[in-house]
């Protein structure tokens, strides 16, 4: 075997036993979900057994994970810089993992909009917490108050804007593709002129 074989080998083994550990499961536990005998899942952790295709789909199921995922070893690119965007008080990052979702960091200084018409929907899903100071999410007819470390999920068919409270506050929103593209198309059209995580 070559060096870089082993060490994917090596990787797979240990991926397989942290998975096992994570969900609190004994061998034997994980043996019986993955029908391998209770030595064989032993000897493969411990890489005095072959690693067979096989074996390692059947793990991977039981282990509620892809082969994919369990033999994957791109990890070059681990940290990124993010893309500044000034005129929207915004950082940007890009997560390599899932092309179509982003995080975005914010700072928002003003209360929501007043007009109801100034609120946006369109297709997808955020999720957004609050890092310092206090944020108000209008959701459709609610208006919620967010304090440091709580967080908010929504669909975004609802129409949603969100300011600060009684002084700036800062964000960090994640956005699947069809929410960043829904603010994007705001942005470009200049209607959103509070913009939301």
């Amino acid at each position: 075997m070559t060096q870089e074989t082993d060490e994917l080998d090596s990787l797979v083994r240990k991926r397989i036993r942290a998975l096992r550990v994570a969900q609190g499961w004994s061998l034997e536990e994980l043996a019986t979900r993955a029908k391998v005998s209770q030595s064989t899942l032993s000897r493969i952790e411990n890489g005095q057994r072959r690693l067979a295709l096989d074996q390692l789909v059947t793990l991977a199921r039981a282990l509620d994970t892809s082969l994919d995922q369990l033999v994957e070893t791109a990890t070059d690119d681990v940290v990124s810089n993010p893309m500044i965007d000034a005129a929207h008080g915004q950082m940007r990052w890009p997560l390599k993992a899932d092309p179509g979702m982003t995080v975005i960091r914010q700072r928002l200084t003003g209360p929501p909009p007043d007009n109801p018409a100034r609120m946006r929907a369109h297709p997808g899903r955020e999720w957004m917490v609050v890092l310092s100071g206090t944020a108000i999410l209008l959701l459709g007819n609610r208006r919620l108050r967010i304090e440091t470390n709580q967080a908010a999920e929504f669909p975004t068919m609802l129409p949603h804007a969100i300011g600060a409270e009684g002084g700036p506050c800062e964000i960090l929103g994640i956005f699947d593709r069809d929410a960043r593209r829904g603010h994007q198309r705001g942005e470009d059209t200049g209607t959103a002129k509070q913009p939301a995580p």
